[in-house]
Parts: structure tokens; sequence; C-alpha cells
């Protein structure tokens, strides 16, 4: 990794080897930078705060070697990413105004995809995982990881099978508890429906009968400028001696005719086109003259008419939703529509009510699986970790795991009695500890000291460890409050761990940097700042100096260089 204003590193390259890699150097000189530069470029959040101060923004590159099969690399091609030579280069910039930007093989990324590839990169544990691991719920959860598919399977069928029984009991209380309203919304729809049907709207009814009415409350008037029209047009029979358009139009026709051979190109066309003029007049003329003869001034057709009006604008007044008679109609629609789920409430509250019941009783038979394979898991992971502590200078503590149910009125029947349940189960479960023989199990956050709580917690980490499918395992601390032979074997354990993946600790402990194939040390210049050279690679006579500060506090004293020595001889040669 490169590491650039990120807190108080300025700019440096943290090489790590395969096996195991100890970061070791003074309280506050960056150590915790490292991994916290590795959690940036696994998608973790960015912090602003981190940027250096001075500085534009935060940059952290990796280069991480894998196969072109991997998981990883899979992935990443689907982004449009390259590997490089059989390595895959992530950068991840943090501006100092808070803004974040990945880049995955060339590519620019969400920063999400990040945390996708973390999944199958590394695993992560520090001081945060131990505590949290201290709660019961987290404990369920590690449990479960452990398990494996055992567990995952029945756990994916309860949790749908429990998500649809809570939509169901929602539903069906909805149904219960709202069955006064529900029935006064169907008696208002079934009174509308009523009332709508009784007069028997049409589509566009509205409209056409608005017209109608203006047409026959204005009838006499029509009906006399339709006669004046067709008299100017037609002629009156009461006027014979009255000059109208037709006869003036017939004469101009005769007047043309009788020349339009001297001019045919020109008087012709007119000609022709007076003749087709005065075909035009007389089908007005009879039009109108129809017009007027259909018009009928019935008082009782329009007093019908306004009578079927003022109901349908009742109508449209109470439920036109488009302020129209087809507004009227579309609400009708919908409201049968909802009244026939209302009028069906008891049938639904029957179907759902069996659904629940058969919903409760799968769950009851998929918590039991659930519990059944929890029983199991939880012995080979309580015996695991128990080894585990033997490694840990911890030879007679035994782990175990308490898996129980809490009995609810309320709940689902698993194994003849109504427990709790919930979407994870019915199982309550709790890591305890019995540090020597004779002494009760209790939970570990009671039963521990702070010595053994590290050590049982690593424990349980190296367990976890071993069941994750991932290449690399940072540690962050995990073995503080150790000390003396524990952390020698500490730094054993961890060293045996390498032998199957690349292993990554930050520590305070010579006994544990000891067993490391490469140790690195961070520090500070004079200003505060780490540089490029300020994360090293110790070997001989350096390593020996830091671990001598490490034992006596500082790297000059006889007795340190002799320990030191003595820690790398062992270490050596229990490799």
């Amino acid at each position: 990794m490169r590491i650039r204003s990120l807190g108080v590193i300025d700019d440096a390259v943290v090489e790590l080897s395969p096996g195991f890699t100890a970061v070791t150097g003074e309280t506050g000189a960056g150590k915790t930078m490292v991994v916290t530069s590795l959690g940036l470029l696994l998608g973790g959040r960015a912090d602003p705060a981190l940027v250096r101060i001075g500085a534009k923004a935060a940059v952290v590159e990796g280069r991480i070697v894998m196969r072109p099969d991997a998981p990883a690399a899979v992935r990443a091609e689907e982004a449009g990413a390259e590997l490089d030579e059989g390595a895959l280069l992530i950068s991840r910039t943090v501006s100092a105004e808070g803004r974040s930007r990945a880049h995955v093989g060339g590519r620019s990324v969400p920063v999400g995809l990040l945390g996708e590839l973390a999944d199958d990169l590394v695993a992560v544990h520090g001081q945060t995982d131990q505590q949290g691991l201290l709660r019961p719920a987290r404990q369920r959860q590690a449990l479960d990881r452990y398990a494996g598919d055992a567990v995952a399977v029945p756990l994916e069928k309860y949790g749908a099978a429990y998500r649809r029984l809570r939509a169901v009991a929602v539903e069906l209380e909805e149904i219960t508890t709202r069955a006064r309203e529900r029935a006064q919304e169907a008696d208002l729809l079934r009174f509308g429906l009523d009332e709508i049907a009784a007069v028997e709207p049409v589509a566009g009814e509205d409209a056409e009968l608005a017209a109608e009415a203006e047409r026959l409350g204005h009838a006499e008037s029509l009906a006399s400028a339709a006669q004046l029209a067709h008299g100017a047009l037609a002629g009156n029979p009461e006027d014979p001696e009255g000059i109208d358009a037709n006869t003036l139009v017939a004469g101009a026709h005769r007047a043309l005719e009788s020349v339009r051979s001297h001019d045919p190109a020109t008087l012709g066309s007119l000609a022709e086109r007076i003749g087709e003029l005065g075909i035009l007049l007389a089908d007005v003329a009879g039009e109108l003259a129809g017009y007027a003869d259909d018009l009928d001034a019935d008082p009782l057709r329009l007093a019908a008419v306004e009578e079927r009006r003022a109901a349908l604008t009742q109508l449209t007044r109470k439920y036109g939703t488009t302020g129209d008679v087809d507004g009227v109609l579309e609400w009708a629609e919908k409201g049968a529509t909802r009244l026939l789920e209302l009028d069906g409430d008891d049938e639904r509250i029957t179907e759902l009510t069996a659904e629940r019941d058969g919903l409760r009783s799968e769950l009851s038979l998929l918590a039991q699986a659930l519990t059944d394979a929890r029983v199991e898991a939880a012995t080979r992971f309580a015996s695991a970790v128990t080894a585990e502590l033997a490694s840990l200078a911890m030879p007679h503590a035994r782990v175990s795991i308490d898996i129980r149910q809490v009995e609810d009125p309320e709940g689902v029947d698993v194994d003849g009695r109504p427990v709790a349940y919930g979407p994870s189960g019915t199982d309550e479960v709790e890591l305890l500890l019995a540090p020597h023989p004779g002494a009760q199990p209790r939970p570990i956050a009671k039963g521990a000291s702070g010595g053994e709580l590290s050590r049982v917690m690593l424990a349980v980490e190296v367990v976890f460890a071993g069941s994750d499918p991932v290449p690399t395992y940072l540690f962050d601390e995990v073995d503080a409050g150790v000390g003396g032979k524990a952390a020698v074997e500490v730094g054993r354990r961890l060293a045996k761990l390498a032998k199957s993946a690349q292993v990554v600790v930050v520590t305070h402990l010579p006994q544990v940097a000891a067993f490391a194939d490469r140790q690195l040390l961070v520090e500070k210049t004079n200003d505060g700042s780490v540089t490029r050279s300020g994360v090293t690679v110790l070997e001989g006579e350096d390593r020996i100096r830091e671990l001598s500060r490490m034992l006596a506090g500082h790297e000059d004293s006889v007795s340190a260089r002799a320990h030191a020595e003595e820690l790398l001889a062992a270490a050596r040669a229990d490799a």
C-alpha cells in the first residue's frame, strides 16, 4: 500500500509479505493508520477528519495479488476493471471536503464495490470486533457464520416465512381492528352505487343534454333565423317579386353561358364555378328548410331534459371526480371494486387466519431445524475455541455455548412449548467460559479477566479465521492485555495461522512480533509526520533493536538485546 496525507502519515509505502507481518512502533506513531488505510481500500467510511492538515485529499493505493479466477477478480472484471500482471490495483481518495472516489483496475467505480470485493479479500479482526462479540446477538450471528450452510439454508427459509407471517398478521389486524370503519365505508359505497344505478347515467350524456336544452330553449329564434336565411337563398313564396340568391346566381350563370363560346378558357371556367355555387346554395337552402321544419318548441321535452340534467348534476357534484358524468362512472367502477373487497372481509379473514396458522406451524419446524443446526455447530465451535485456548496458555479453560429459548404464550411451538421468536429464529446464544476446573461457566464478559478475555477473543477470531474463505487476515492489537508466556503462545498461534494465509498483526508485544516473517516499523520524523522512509522493513540488527525497545523501553539495553535475540531464536526454532 501507498498512503499519502492520511492522519500523521505524509507519504509512506507499506509492503506486506506473504505469511506473517508484524507492524510495530511507538504509541501514536501511526500504526493504526495502516489499519485505517486498509479499511478505506475495503470500502470503509470516508471521514474528512482523516485528511492530513494542510492537504487537499488523502490517497490510499493498494496492489493485491490474486488468481484471475478468484471471486474478487471476477467481480472486478464484471465492473470493467483489469488485472495488471496478476494483481488488482485499488485506490481510494478522500477530499478534505468529504468527497470520496474509488478506482479499481484503472476504472472509476462506486465505493460500494470495494465493500463487495473486501468480503473475498480480507477479514479484519480488531478490538472493536471483540467488544461486539460480547453481545449475545453478535454471538448468535458469529455462530451462524461459523456453521455455514447448515444454518444459512434453513435460516433463509425461516426468514421468508417470518416476513410473510408478519405481513399476514398486519393485514389481519387491519381488517379486524378496522371492521367498523370498513363497514361504514361499505355502507357509503353501497349508497352511492345505488344512487348512481337509479339514475343510470350514460357516458357523454350530460354534454348531449346541455346541447339539446340550449336548442329547445331558443327554438323560436332558431326557426325564425332559419326561415329568413332560407328565404334569402331560395325566395319567399309569400313575396313572389322578391329577389333571392338562387335567382341572382342562376341569372349570372345564364349570362356567362350565352357568351362562353367566345372566350371558353376564362368565361367557361367562371361559368362552371358559378354553376357549382348555385348547387351549393340549393343544398344549403334545403337543409335550412328541413332544420326549420324539425325544430320543435316542445316545453314538455325541455322540462324533461332539464330534469334529467339536474339529476346528473347532483351525481356529478357528489361523485364526479372529473366534474362530468364520465367521472361519476369512473367513481362507480372503482367503488364497485372496493365494495367487493370490503364485502369479502369475512372470507378474507378466514383465508388469512388459515395462512397465519400454517405459517406458524412452518416456523415451528424451521425454528427447530435452526436450533438443531446451531446446537451441532456450537459443539464444534466450542471445542475448536477450547483447543485454541490450550495453545494460548489457558490449558484448563473450557468454552461452551448456551443456546436457549424464552417461553412466550404468543410465540411459536418448539419442542412442545410456546417460545418467543424473531427474524433470526427462537434461539438466544451466549458464549460461556469456565477459566479453570471447578469453575461454573459464566458469560465471557463476566467470567474472564482482561488478559483472559483477550485470549478468548483471539481464540474466537482464529477459529473464525479458519472458517473464512479469504486469503488475508488483519489483527489490530487483539493481543491487548496479554503478556508473558501467554504472549509467546499468541505469537506462536498467529505464526501457525500464517502458514495457510497472509496474516498482518498490529502489535505492541515483542513476543508476538518475534514470530513474524517480516516486521515493519512505523516511526515519525522530528516534525511529527510519517514520511516515505517512516515505514521500514526491519532486518538483522535493526529488528533486534526494535524488539529491545519493545521489551525494555530503549534500544541499548544489553539484557533487552539478549532477550530479543533469544525471542527471535526461539521463534525460528519453533517455525
